[in-house]
């Protein structure tokens, strides 16, 4: 295996983290609407992401850097192409964290309502426009012979991707539904509970069709193995939500999440960005792909920051590991 071959899993590895920690805050931020009944629970809600959710966030810059670094022509025409949608992420991202950090600023309702209002949205629309962007990058794009992307900003609203995005949007909340149930105790553990189960046969049913379109279309043997694990995953997931074991259902909520993207880029390699007008104009591993020695310096830069990264975000998810409950937020902590 060569190293931008590498580079590529380790890309792949980069987006599964960012998806399985990010999910299920997103999915925890679009709860605050669809569970909490009250500024209680949403603070609750809150709490449950409030010392990790910028943690999980470097997974992306990490993502969009090794992007960056190993695969340059990947990276322009993805970051020219996308540019709409993907400032749209970005801009999400920036003011739902200024929407964690002020809400709590000031005591009037009105102003942390506005706030809650704000995360809301900068986590359901991110959610949702990540699955759209890997469904164009999957499915294929307008990539002349220049590398450069010659379509609009419409070209990327197409039918599957948007049953990508929806994927995405229901396997995230469902995620963090499971999440919240593990790390809450009372009534709102109960309910978050209950509504996993129907979050789950919503996302069973999208996920089934996208995947299998996915197969279809770009498919291979191990890309096939990945689909039924996802899909066993998710099944288990959800029956073991239904019987209150959390944890082993939050951890096979994650594993669906890391099939279904290692389906994604097993049916992407070799490539990282196919043309729909010509297979030629294809961006390989290969023809966009750094110096081997700029690769080099980065697997060598990767062995070292890596293991320090994730031991203290480990050490993040231990401190704050139990669960909390409505009687643990006083009347004046809002």
């Amino acid at each position: 295996m060569e190293l931008h071959d590498v580079w590529f899993v380790l890309i792949a590895v980069l987006w599964t983290g960012y998806f399985f920690l990010e999910g299920f805050d997103f999915g925890v931020g679009i709860l605050t609407k669809l569970l909490a009944r009250d500024r209680t629970e949403r603070r609750v809600l809150i709490n449950t992401i409030g010392p990790v959710w910028d943690g999980n966030e470097v997974w992306l810059l990490t993502a969009g850097g090794a992007t960056f670094a190993a695969f340059p022509d990947w990276y322009a025409t993805l970051f020219s192409g996308f540019y709409l949608p993907l400032l749209i992420i970005l801009v999400c991202l920036i003011v739902r964290g200024v929407a964690f950090e002020y809400r709590s600023k000031r005591a009037e309702e009105r102003w942390q309502t506005n706030w809650e209002h704000a995360i809301f949205w900068t986590s359901l629309l991110p959610a949702l426009l990540w699955g759209v962007a890997f469904g164009n990058i999957v499915h294929g794009v307008k990539i002349d012979e220049h590398k450069e992307y010659v379509g609009t900003f419409w070209d990327l609203l197409n039918v599957y991707s948007i049953l990508g995005g929806l994927v995405t949007l229901t396997l995230f909340t469902f995620h963090g539904t499971v999440f919240t149930s593990l790390k809450t105790v009372g009534d709102i553990r109960e309910r978050s509970r209950k509504l996993a189960v129907v979050l789950g046969l919503v996302t069973a049913v999208l996920a089934l069709a996208f995947l299998i379109w996915t197969q279809v279309d770009n498919g291979n043997l191990k890309s096939l193995v990945a689909m039924l694990i996802a899909a066993v995953s998710l099944v288990a997931a959800i029956v073991l939500i239904k019987v209150g074991r959390e944890g082993w259902s939050f951890a096979l909520s994650g594993v669906t999440i890391a099939a279904a993207v290692a389906m994604l880029f097993l049916t992407l390699f070799p490539n990282v960005m196919p043309s729909s007008l010509n297979d030629a104009w294809n961006l390989t591993v290969s023809n966009s792909s750094s110096s081997p020695y700029t690769l080099r310096i980065m697997t060598w830069c990767a062995a070292i920051a890596t293991p320090i990264v994730l031991l203290y975000q480990g050490w993040t998810y231990w401190v704050f590991r139990k669960r909390i409950g409505t009687q643990h937020i006083a009347d004046a902590a809002h």
